[in-house]
């Protein structure tokens, strides 16, 4: 290691102190420390932000706007200069002191500036010196009022029930006389549903009553057509043969052989029309019996025996004022036909139905299917000849 000499040559003691013994390196950085901060002891740690501090006057702190006095209240070298106010501002500023000597408020002294009158004086506007025509009096008008005409109301027809059936309703109930006026309400209107073509309300209503009373044919009659109209074949079979148990009557038995045709039982079908037969129905039941009974064994492609049987009845008849009855027996046979591939003999029944009802079912529709427009009716014939008629 080589040691370093004073000025005067002798050799100088590494790290020595004042008084020329050595010391260590930093050996008095404690005793610097405490003359630094005043009133601090021998051992005691400085302060860091103190320690850190920059005690250099004419740097700011950081962050200080320019213009401001230091820490140590020393002015800054470069003062902030005022800005120059701009027209804007001046006549702002002009418009506020204004206003205070007036007496504004704060929202009158910021409109003041903005608001600027460009338009003529009072005295020299054209109605300067005239004197305006004084206001004619309002005269309330009353008129007359008119009433509107009060609205018409229907008066709704209230649906009652034939009293023979009411009374039998009351007579076969057992119960308190309060459920046997419900039942025959129940019943009204089942039978009102009925009539407007509710069908399923009309049968439910329907079995409510029947499993009251259930011996009362007119209830089973009800509720069996709405079963049939509803196309419950099985409810509607199970109604109408207990309305012909209780009063014999074979009306509804083409309604019970048309169920258990819906459901395939083609010799149920057979067995009630000899029940149909047997029980001397009238013309009518017994013609919507051999129509059910043809269909059937038109279902079972036995299209012969269903021809005979129509043919049996008449269907082949060519009548001037046909019935009811016969326009469904030629309709049906037409339909056999048809199937059975005769186009002619059906063309000619279809033409027979759209003769006697031109909206019969859908008679029209096939008939121009088949190739063939309804034939008119037959009309007297000219007998002036050619010759003699009258030429233009």
């Amino acid at each position: 290691m080589r040691s370093s000499t004073a000025r005067d040559g002798r050799p100088a003691r590494p790290y020595a102190s004042r008084d020329g013994r050595p010391a260590r390196p930093y050996a008095n950085r404690d005793e610097r420390t405490r003359d630094a901060r005043p009133g601090a002891t021998r051992g005691e740690r400085p302060d860091q932000s103190e320690r850190y501090q920059d005690r250099r006057p004419s740097l700011a702190p950081r962050g200080a706007r320019p213009g401001a006095s230091n820490r140590t209240g020393q002015a800054r070298p470069y003062p902030r200069t005022p800005r120059p106010l701009t027209p804007e501002e001046l006549e702002r500023k002009k418009a506020e002191s204004h206003g205070r000597g007036k007496g504004w408020g704060g929202v009158a002294r910021k409109g003041a500036a903005s608001i600027k009158s460009t338009g003529q004086a009072m005295e020299v506007t054209p109605s300067d010196g005239r004197t305006p025509d004084p206001l004619s009096q309002w005269v309330e008008e009353v008129r007359p009022t008119r009433s509107a005409p009060a609205a018409k109301v229907k008066n709704k027809v209230k649906y009652a029930l034939p009293g023979d059936v009411a009374a039998d309703v009351r007579k076969a109930f057992i119960g308190s006389a309060y459920m046997r006026e419900k039942m025959v309400i129940t019943l009204t209107r089942a039978a009102e549903a009925y009539d407007r073509k509710r069908y399923e309300e009309a049968l439910r209503l329907g079995r409510t009553v029947c499993d009251a009373v259930p011996g009362v044919a007119p209830v089973r009659e009800l509720t069996g057509l709405a079963a049939y109209r509803a196309e419950r074949w099985a409810m509607a079979k199970i109604h109408l043969r207990a309305h012909f148990a209780i009063t014999g009557d074979p009306e509804h038995l083409a309604l019970v052989m048309d169920c258990d045709r819906a459901n395939h039982r083609y010799r149920a079908v057979e067995k009630t029309f000899e029940e149909l037969e047997a029980s001397e129905p009238t013309a009518e039941v017994l013609a919507e019996g051999r129509i059910v009974m043809a269909s059937a064994l038109a279902d079972q492609l036995k299209y012969a025996e269903a021809i005979a049987l129509l043919t049996k009845a008449g269907a082949t008849k060519q009548l001037r004022n046909p019935s009811y009855r016969h326009v469904r027996l030629w309709y049906t046979l037409a339909d056999v036909f048809d199937r059975a591939g005769d186009v002619t003999s059906a063309r000619e029944l279809f033409a027979r139905v759209v003769i006697a009802e031109p909206d019969a079912y859908d008679a029209q529709a096939r008939l121009n299917e088949l190739g063939s427009t309804a034939p008119r009716k037959n009309r007297k014939r000219r007998t002036t000849s050619v010759s003699k008629k009258k030429v233009d």
